[in-house]
C-alpha cells in the first residue's frame, strides 16, 4: 500500500495527463496477479467492482468517530481538518501523522479489511474493523485507505486515464481496454486480461450488472438533428426507475441505476421473468407504476421504493410494469455490438407479454416533426424524449452522442436562499449546496428544495462570501442565512412531501439564474407551488379519463 500511496502522490502533484498515465503505467507494469487487480481497481477509485453488492458502509459520523479514536484529536481539531481540506483522506493524514507508525500493509491486506468492514454486522463491528486497519497503516497509507472508503480518490485520475495506463502498461489498444471495461465494469479484471493479452474474453456476466448506457442532454430539436442527422428513432422518456433484468434457468435479479439489487421490491416482475422461455437474458428498461392500463405518476412509484418485501395491499394499490427498450444478451448471444435497429427487432420477436411492454418507438424526420412528437410525449405526461441513432451499439457506462435526451423543465420559481452547506472535493471551500424557500400565506419562509448546479465557479465564490456575512446560525457544516439572495430555479415536477417544511418538494431542481434584480418580497408563494402540483395531478386525472398513457410499440 505504501508504493500505491507514493505513486498516487506523484500523480496528484502533476497536472499533465500524459505524465499521470506514464506514472501509473510504470507502476502497473511491475505488478501481477491479485496486486495488479487491486491496484487498477483502487486507482479507478473503487474498493470493489462497480457491480459488487458489497459496500464499505462507513458513514460520516462513524468515519469521524474512528478518526477521533485512533488519532486522539479533539472534535475541534477534526472539524478544522475537514474544513481545511474538504477531503476525508487529507483530514486523516493531518490528524494521524503524529500517531501512526511505519505501516507496511499490503494491497491484499486492505482488500481483506474492506471485505471485513463490508460484511460486519452493526456499527460497532465496522468501527472496530476500520480502526484496526488504520492502526496498521502509515499516515500515507491511511490517507489513501480513507480516500477509497469515502469514494473520493481525487488525484486527477479519471477512469479513462486508468484505462489508457493499462493499455500502455501491457501494450494493448486503447479501444480494446475501454470496451473491456465497459463490459466488465471492473478495472481490476481488465488489467488482468490486458496483462494476459486476453481482452477479447471480456463478455457480459449474468448477475454482474453492467453500467447502463447513458444519454447526453441536448437543448432543442435542432441540436438533435445536427448531431444525429435528419432521421432518428424516438422513444418516450418515462418517469420511472431504470432497471436491468438478468435471468437464467434458476435465478432472476433486477438491478437499479446504481447497480444495486431491487428484486425483492418488485416481486411481480421477477415472477413474470421466471416464466419467460429463455435460459439466459439481460434486458435494459424502466420500471413504471401501472394500473388499469395506464401509467401512474412517479409519486405513486415512490411508495414502492425501499420496501424490501411489499405487502399484497401495496402491490395491489401500486402495481408495476417493466418497459423494455433494449436486449443485451439472450441465450448466450451477446448483442452489445449489434446495431440498435437489430436489437429492437430481436426484442419485438421475443413477445415478452404479461407484465412486460416495449418502449413507445417511432421514427422521426426533421426538427419540426421531432417537436410535434415531443409535445405529444409531454401530453402523455412523460418527461420528454430519448432520441437514438438506430445504428448505435450499446456502450455500457458511456454518455456519448449515440443517445440523446430532450427535456424541458415543467416550470420555474423565484425562491430565496435560507440555508447553505459547505461543499466537498473541488468545492470544499465554498457554500455550494443551497436550501431555498418560498413564502407561506402567513409570511413565513418555507423550504421546498435544495440545489447545487447552475451557477459558475465565480458566482459560487461570490455567493459564499455573501452567505457567510448573512449567516445567522451554524449547525455543523450547515449555515442558516438571512433571506436576501433570490434565485430562479427550474424543476421537472413538484409533489407533496414531508421532507420539507413547505409540504412540497421540487424534483430535479437546478438554478437557472441569480436574480440580483429581485428581493425577498418578489419571490413566489407556497400557493403557486401548490397550484402547480395540483394542476399536474389534474393533468394525470384527465389523462386517465382519456384512456391513460400506455407504453408500447
Amino acid at each position: 500500500m505504501a508504493a500505491f500511496g507514493n505513486v498516487a502522490q506523484e500523480i496528484a502533484q502533476t497536472s499533465s495527463k500524459a505524465a499521470k498515465v506514464r506514472l501509473l503505467a510504470g507502476y502497473l507494469a511491475g505488478l501481477r496477479g491479485e496486486s495488479l487487480c487491486l491496484a487498477a481497481r483502487y486507482f479507478g477509485g473503487r474498493p470493489f467492482p462497480s457491480w459488487d453488492q458489497r459496500v464499505v458502509g462507513i458513514g460520516g459520523a462513524t468515519f469521524f468517530h474512528v478518526l477521533r479514536d485512533v488519532s486522539g484529536a479533539s472534535d475541534e481539531a477534526l472539524v478544522a481538518a475537514f474544513r481545511r481540506t474538504g477531503d476525508g483522506g487529507e483530514a486523516a493524514y493531518d490528524v494521524l501523522g503524529l500517531v501512526l507508525g511505519d505501516g507496511g500493509v499490503e494491497l491484499t491486506d486492505v482488500d481483506l479489511a474492506f471485505d471485513q468492514i463490508a460484511c460486519a454486522r452493526g456499527i460497532a463491528a465496522r468501527q472496530a474493523a476500520f480502526a484496526d486497519l488504520l492502526r496498521r497503516c502509515s499516515a500515507l497509507e491511511a490517507k489513501y485507505v480513507c480516500k477509497l472508503m469515502t469514494g473520493e480518490l481525487r488525484i486527477g485520475l479519471r477512469e479513462g486515464l486508468v484505462e489508457e495506463a493499462i493499455g500502455v502498461a501491457f501494450a494493448q489498444p486503447a479501444a480494446a481496454v475501454s470496451r473491456a471495461n465497459m463490459v466488465a465494469g471492473d478495472l481490476g479484471r481488465v488489467a488482468i486480461l490486458a496483462s494476459a493479452n486476453t481482452l477479447d474474453d471480456a463478455t457480459p456476466v449474468l448477475f454482474a450488472p453492467m453500467r447502463f448506457m447513458l444519454a447526453s442532454p441536448v437543448a432543442d430539436s435542432d441540436e438533435v438533428i445536427s448531431r444525429l442527422g435528419d432521421v432518428v428513432w424516438v422513444e418516450d422518456k418515462y418517469d420511472g426507475i431504470r432497471c436491468q433484468l438478468h435471468r437464467d434457468d434458476s435465478r432472476i435479479e433486477l438491478y437499479s441505476r446504481d447497480l444495486k439489487t431491487i428484486t425483492a421490491q418488485f416481486p411481480e416482475i421477477a415472477e413474470a421473468a421466471a416464466a419467460l422461455p429463455f435460459s439466459q437474458l439481460i434486458l435494459d428498461g424502466e420500471v413504471l407504476a401501472f394500473r388499469d392500463n395506464r401509467v401512474m405518476p412517479f409519486a405513486a412509484l415512490q411508495t414502492r421504493l425501499g420496501r424490501k418485501s411489499p405487502s399484497a395491499a401495496v402491490r395491489q394499490e401500486v402495481p408495476v410494469i417493466y418497459v423494455a427498450w433494449d436486449v443485451l444478451m439472450v441465450d448466450g448471444d451477446v448483442l452489445l455490438d449489434t446495431p440498435l435497429r437489430d436489437r429492437r427487432r430481436r426484442l419485438e420477436e421475443m413477445k415478452l407479454g404479461d407484465i412486460f411492454a416495449l418502449a413507445h418507438l417511432t421514427s422521426v424526420t426533421g426538427a419540426t416533426e421531432l417537436d410535434a412528437v415531443f409535445d405529444a410525449a409531454r401530453a402523455r405526461l412523460n418527461e420528454g424524449l430519448m432520441v437514438k441513432d438506430p445504428a448505435s451499439p450499446y456502450l455500457p457506462g458511456r454518455r456519448g452522442l449515440h443517445w440523446l435526451k430532450l427535456k424541458r423543465p415543467l416550470d420555474t420559481l423565484d425562491v430565496v436562499v435560507t440555508g447553505a452547506q459547505w461543499g466537498y472535493g473541488k468545492r470544499h471551500g465554498v457554500l455550494s449546496d443551497v436550501t431555498f424557500s418560498v413564502r407561506a400565506d402567513d409570511g413565513d419562509l418555507l423550504p421546498v428544495g435544495k440545489a447545487y448546479t447552475g451557477l459558475t465557479d465565480a458566482e459560487i465564490a461570490e455567493m459564499t462570501s455573501l452567505l457567510l456575512e448573512q449567516t445567522i446560525d451554524v449547525a455543523g457544516s450547515y449555515h442558516a442565512v438571512a433571506p436576501l439572495i433570490v434565485l430562479e430555479v427550474a424543476f421537472d415536477s413538484v409533489q407533496p412531501s414531508t421532507r420539507h417544511r413547505g409540504g412540497y418538494a421540487l424534483r430535479f431542481p437546478r438554478i437557472v439564474a441569480w436574480r440580483r434584480d429581485k428581493s425577498v418580497e418578489d419571490i413566489d408563494s407556497l400557493d403557486r407551488v401548490r397550484t402547480i402540483s395540483e394542476a399536474r395531478a389534474r393533468d394525470f386525472d384527465q389523462l386517465i379519463e382519456r384512456g391513460g398513457s400506455t407504453p408500447g410499440s
